[in-house]
């Protein structure tokens, strides 16, 4: 197979979402394959389009075959291959026939007739199969079912904007640096190159279109960086001013620890748990030409990076379900389990309460997430509240004490809460 035949990127995806199958992170799993640059984009394009549509192809093969096939690889050759028939519908018989050919890379071959007749029954059934998932709620809405059942409840009005907005390709929006260069001249630098966007907060420009950061003139100075406009909220809202020591407990890859520093000469701390997260938070620096403390070290140890210094402000973008980021990692939708969400609400309030002794009186935490899921927001806040006498509620959004940002075709979905030590 050519590095650069649509049967090499078939093939590359399948291994990619196979991987996925077996438990395994896509992005990693990607990585793993060392693609070559002939082939990149089409497998990426091919694995995160089957992960999206992930449940109206299971559903499809669940129809298709008699018993569940055991072998990822294959599975994920059907995945892409399904999800290509139905999204590009004038090349269904190069499709077919190309995923063929790379079902003779996969387990030595011997699945390439069950390759060939599950595409061409998929064909022959087509509008019976399609009906048949556009009534099905996984099928649909690509979503899990129980994760359709945690946001029809949350979200009765608006679950289903917020499910489509889910499966959409996610938008590329810039921040710029205004130590470099003011958003004004920014955007001229990019209508002369012919890159269409337009303002939407102060510093963040929506792009109409997705471009390469190499298109974009001052990315490698420093001047712009990629990043969603609901994450940009983070360092505005914490609020931290010039001269204050700043900690970023879970920094990693350090797009908000590169945005406070834009923002004000704070003396910052970023700690991450991830070494080789934590060399992409010296990267982001480096880049932006700023700098801060980097540290290796889970955040909730304090004796292990602690000097016993208060924090005038904290900023707790904790790990969680990453629900209102699901579109920019499909995989996230199907490798979560509901009980996941209470194993990341148990160690959300371990992180909390571990910072809350390192912030000063008077000082502020601002907490953060990227779900959409009460467990991880508005529940953990309020818990954490009760247990400590000394916490206050701060307006966060105009008067609300907290923040939630839907996903939409600006944004991707955050939660925000700021909390003061009195």
């Amino acid at each position: 197979m050519a590095p650069d035949s649509l049967a090499y990127a078939l093939y590359s995806a399948a291994k990619a979402i196979g991987a996925v199958i077996g438990g395994r992170n896509l992005d990693n799993a990607l990585a793993a394959l060392e693609l070559p640059a002939a082939t990149r984009p089409a497998t990426m394009d091919l694995a995160f389009s089957a992960l999206r549509q992930y449940g109206r192809g299971d559903f499809f093969l669940a129809r298709l075959m008699a018993r569940p096939l055991a072998d990822h690889e294959i599975r994920g050759l059907l995945l892409a291959a399904l999800c290509r028939l139905e999204t590009r519908p004038q090349d269904v018989h190069t499709t077919v026939d190309q995923a063929v050919t790379a079902s003779t890379s996969l387990a030595h071959g011997k699945y390439k007739a069950l390759v060939n007749g599950v595409l061409r029954n998929f064909l022959r059934r087509r509008d019976e199969l399609t009906a048949a998932a556009d009534g099905d709620d996984v099928a649909r809405w690509l979503h899990p079912r129980w994760w359709l059942e945690k946001l029809r409840a949350a979200y009765p009005a608006d679950w289903q904007a917020i499910v489509t907005a889910g499966n959409a390709h996610p938008p590329m929006c810039l921040r710029v640096n205004p130590r470099r260069i003011a958003t004004a001249d920014f955007c001229a630098g990019l209508a002369q190159a012919g890159i269409a966007g337009r303002v939407i907060d102060d510093a963040a420009i929506l792009l109409d279109k997705p471009v390469s950061v190499e298109r974009l003139s001052g990315f490698a100075e420093g001047r712009v960086s990629v990043q969603d406009r609901g994450a940009q909220q983070a360092a505005p809202l914490l609020d931290a001013r010039t001269g204050m020591r700043v900690l970023d407990a879970c920094a990693a890859p350090g797009g908000k620890t590169a945005h406070l520093l834009e923002l004000a000469d704070v003396d910052l701390t970023a700690l991450d748990s991830d070494t080789t997260r934590v060399r992409r938070i010296d990267d982001n620096l480096r880049r932006i030409g700023l700098a801060a403390t980097v540290k290796t070290a889970d955040c909730r140890d304090l004796a292990a990076w602690w000097d016993g210094r208060p924090f005038e402000r904290i900023l707790a973008d904790v790990p969680c379900s990453a629900s209102g980021v699901a579109r920019r990692h499909p995989d996230i939708k199907w490798l979560r389990r509901p009980e996941d969400i209470a194993g990341f609400a148990a160690t959300q309030a371990e992180i909390i309460d571990a910072l809350w002794q390192t912030l000063a009186p008077g000082g502020t935490m601002l907490y953060a997430t990227c779900s959409l899921f009460a467990e991880e927001n508005e529940d953990q806040v309020a818990a954490f509240v009760a247990r400590h006498a000394d916490a206050l509620r701060l307006p966060t959004h105009g008067e609300e004490r907290e923040w939630q940002l839907r996903p939409d075709a600006d944004q991707d979905g955050f939660y925000y809460a700021r909390l003061a030590k009195r």
